[in-house]
């Protein structure tokens, strides 16, 4: 069944899974997602991905990281652009979130990054998400 906004179909996923302290998750693959997934592993959210090949459609595996309490390390996410109301942000507006202490995720004509990269490269984007 095809999904009419897949960022939010992988935020809900992975807050699904922490709830529920599921090490790992599966979604389907698309690169949308694998760039946000490589981020999320950047900043420390994630422990690791990887691309389970499968007919007809390969599959994103996501490696959820958690401290020794078993507390996630995504304590929220919430989606800001949606497919009925699209988030543009200009250079000057890129938030920070929770005073840095969070991240936002921005689709740029240079590719997916997070809101400080976007910002020291002079360029502004799509608002997708708050991770923190």
């Amino acid at each position: 069944m095809p999904v009419s906004d897949p960022i939010a179909d992988m935020l809900t996923r992975i807050r699904n899974a922490q709830q529920m302290q599921h090490p790992s998750l599966g979604m389907p693959f698309s690169k949308l997602k694998m760039a946000v997934a490589e981020i999320l592993k950047a900043e420390g959210f994630l422990e690791d991905i990887a691309v389970a090949q499968k007919s007809p459609q390969n599959v994103l595996r996501l490696q959820l990281r958690y401290d020794k309490q078993q507390k996630p390390a995504i304590s929220g996410l919430k989606r800001m652009s949606k497919p009925g109301l699209r988030m543009h942000v200009n250079r000057a507006e890129v938030p920070r979130y929770f005073g840095g202490l969070g991240i936002s995720i921005i689709s740029t004509s240079r590719g997916v990054m997070t809101g400080q990269e976007a910002w020291r490269k002079g360029i502004g984007g799509e608002l997708m998400c708050y991770v923190w």
